[in-house]
């Protein structure tokens, strides 16, 4: 067996982006679109990208469970399997893959899609890779050594201001418009998490507020987030856990900001 380092990892998501999902990149052919779901769109490029990155994986290391978006939406169980393997004290090991974060975005032509594995050892994130394809954009993070874009180290800025002056963006679109008191108004985020968490660290947003969190969404982001200096939390204030399919969860510029927002969340909570 041999094992995918760091730098490994990342051309290989950048081969399959190259091969299955640039091509396709607004020139998507009639029926290679549909809905998993009522608004919830898949492609043949999230399809063919998570086969050939689960396969690559798993010939370097079988004994994982490899959680897949699309693998996910064909058998629901595979999550638990994913949960034993990547828990606290389970001995296991597991990777997400989101072959393309931000389908919705791809589909209309945006540039703001990205392909995310994240790998997952003792209920914690280990190592992480955001590719970028329209962007030429490669975000890696491992735990204890930092997080980097294009080999550059990140960090995040915390606000400086009082919180009526952060910007608190959002994916939940029934919560745009609306706020906590002593906030401003939440905004919507760049609808796709690989492109959203690279935004907080670079200073474009002060937090991020989901509605809910799926390991292949969350995973690759939380730990760069973390390993640049912010923090991930549930909106109740419980810590973020990668095998857990959660509810309401906040990323923010630092735990400072995280803790404020969970504390105004409980004596205003959210519709």
């Amino acid at each position: 067996m041999t094992e995918l380092d760091t730098d490994a990892v990342l051309r290989l998501l950048q081969e399959v982006a190259a091969e299955v999902i640039d091509p396709r990149f607004r020139s998507l052919a009639e029926g290679e679109v549909h809905e998993k779901n009522p608004g919830d769109l898949v492609t043949v490029a999230d399809h063919e990208a998570e086969v050939l990155i689960t396969r690559a994986l798993l010939a370097a290391y079988p004994e994982a469970v490899v959680l897949g978006e699309e693998a996910y939406a064909q058998d629901a169980s595979l999550v638990t399997r994913f949960a034993a393997a990547g828990a606290a004290g389970a001995g296991g090991h597991a990777f997400t893959v989101d072959p393309v974060d931000g389908t919705k975005n791809f589909v209309h032509g945006s540039p703001d899609h990205a392909v995310m594995v994240a790998e997952v050892r003792d209920g914690a994130v280990t190592r992480s890779w955001i590719w970028q394809p329209q962007h030429q954009d490669a975000y890696v993070a491992e735990h204890g050594a930092g997080a980097f874009r294009n080999g550059e180290r990140l960090a995040t800025t915390p606000p400086v201001g009082a919180p009526a002056t952060w910007r608190v963006t959002t994916s939940r679109r029934r919560w745009l418009g609306q706020g906590i008191p002593g906030l401003r108004p939440f905004e919507l985020t760049w609808v796709c998490c690989g492109v959203d968490y690279p935004h907080l660290v670079a200073g474009d947003a002060d937090a991020l507020l989901y509605g809910h969190a799926h390991p292949w969404d969350h995973s690759p982001g939380s730990l760069l987030l973390t390993e640049a200096g912010g923090h991930v939390g549930r909106l109740d204030g419980r810590p973020f856990d990668p095998t857990e399919q959660g509810p309401a969860l906040v990323a923010a510029a630092d735990r400072a900001t995280y803790d404020e927002l969970v504390a105004r969340a409980a004596e205003h909570p959210l519709g």
